[in-house]
C-alpha cells in the first residue's frame, strides 16, 4: 500500500512518500542532466525565475541525447522497485529534459513553445518521449503518469515541471532526486509564490498564477490535509506576503482568489 504521509510541524509541511512494498535504491544517475542544468540554467537573484541558455544546450546536444537514452533504458519493472520519491524525481527530470529537447528541435525559430506545430497544444501531443519501451507525448508523461498515477498525489509538481515559458515556475538548476525531493518541491513552491509579478494582492483580492486555475483540483485533493485551494495558499501565506489576519480571511472566503496573466514567451537566455 502506498501512503503519502504529511505532518504539520512548526508551521512547515513535512511529507514523506512511502510504500509498503520492498524498495530498492535505483541504479540510475541523473548526473549528466544535473551537469547540463548547472551550466545552462540561469536563476534570477531571488531564485523566483530562470532563463535557459538553449544555445549552450544545443552545443552540448550529444550529452543531452546520452541522458535521454539513459532515461529510455530504464524498464518499468526496475522503475516500480524504486521508492515513490525516486520514481517521481525520475519522471520530473524526464519531463524537463524532453521539453528542452523539443525546444532544441525548433530553436531558434520560435518565440514560444506554442509556436511548435499547427494546432493549439500540438507541442505537448507529439510522441517524442521514449519511456518504458513506449513512445509517448509530454501530455502522457505529465497528465497520465506524474499527475495521473495515484502513488504520487503531489500538487507541488506544478512548481517543478517546466513548459519552457516565462510564466512557468523556474526550471531548476539542479536535477531532482528522491532523497531531497520533498525539500526541493517545498522550496520551489515558496520561491514561485514569492514572485510578485505573478502572485500579488490588490484591494483585498489575491491574484495568483493561472496554474492554480488550470490545476485547481490538484490543490484541493486532500494532499497534506488540504481540501481547498484557499487552504493550500494559506499554508504558503508567508511566501505570498500575507499576515495571519489575511490568511484567516483567505480561509474564510473573505479574500477572493483571482488569476494573473500567463506569459507564454520562451524562457530563453539572451547571450
Amino acid at each position: 500500500m502506498i501512503k503519502n504521509q504529511c505532518l504539520l510541524l512548526a508551521g512547515a509541511l513535512v511529507c514523506g512518500l512511502t510504500t509498503g512494498a520492498a524498495e530498492t535504491d535505483p541504479d540510475f544517475s541523473h548526473e549528466i542532466w544535473n551537469d547540463l542544468l548547472t551550466r545552462f540554467v540561469n536563476l534570477s537573484p531571488d531564485s523566483t525565475a530562470s532563463r535557459v541558455d538553449y544555445e549552450g544546450f544545443a552545443e552540448s546536444r550529444q550529452e543531452l541525447a546520452a541522458y535521454l537514452n539513459e532515461l529510455a533504458s530504464v524498464s518499468k519493472v526496475d522503475f516500480d522497485r524504486w521508492s515513490v520519491a525516486e520514481q517521481l524525481a525520475f519522471l520530473i527530470n524526464a519531463y524537463n529534459a524532453w521539453t528542452v529537447e523539443l525546444i532544441l528541435e525548433h530553436y531558434p525559430g520560435i518565440e514560444s513553445i506554442r509556436d511548435i506545430g499547427f494546432l493549439p497544444g500540438a507541442a505537448w501531443r507529439f510522441r517524442i518521449v521514449e519511456l518504458f519501451g513506449r513512445e509517448i507525448s509530454l501530455n502522457n508523461l505529465e497528465h497520465d503518469m506524474i499527475r495521473g498515477w495515484d502513488r504520487f498525489h503531489e500538487p507541488r509538481i506544478h512548481f517543478a515541471v517546466n513548459c519552457a515559458a516565462v510564466g512557468c515556475p523556474a526550471l531548476s538548476d539542479r536535477a531532482y532526486s528522491g532523497a531531497t525531493l520533498n525539500d526541493q518541491l517545498d522550496r520551489n513552491a515558496r520561491q514561485f509564490l514569492k514572485d510578485r509579478s505573478r502572485n500579488y494582492a490588490i484591494r483585498g483580492d489575491l491574484y495568483v498564477s493561472p496554474i492554480f486555475r488550470w490545476y485547481r483540483e490538484d490543490f484541493k485533493n486532500g494532499w497534506g490535509g488540504y481540501e481547498s485551494l484557499s487552504a493550500f495558499l494559506a499554508e504558503y501565506g508567508e511566501a505570498l506576503g500575507l499576515s495571519e489576519a489575511q490568511r484567516a480571511a483567505l480561509m474564510s472566503g473573505q479574500r477572493r482568489i483571482r488569476f494573473s496573466r500567463y506569459d507564454w514567451s520562451l524562457n530563453s537566455l539572451d547571450r
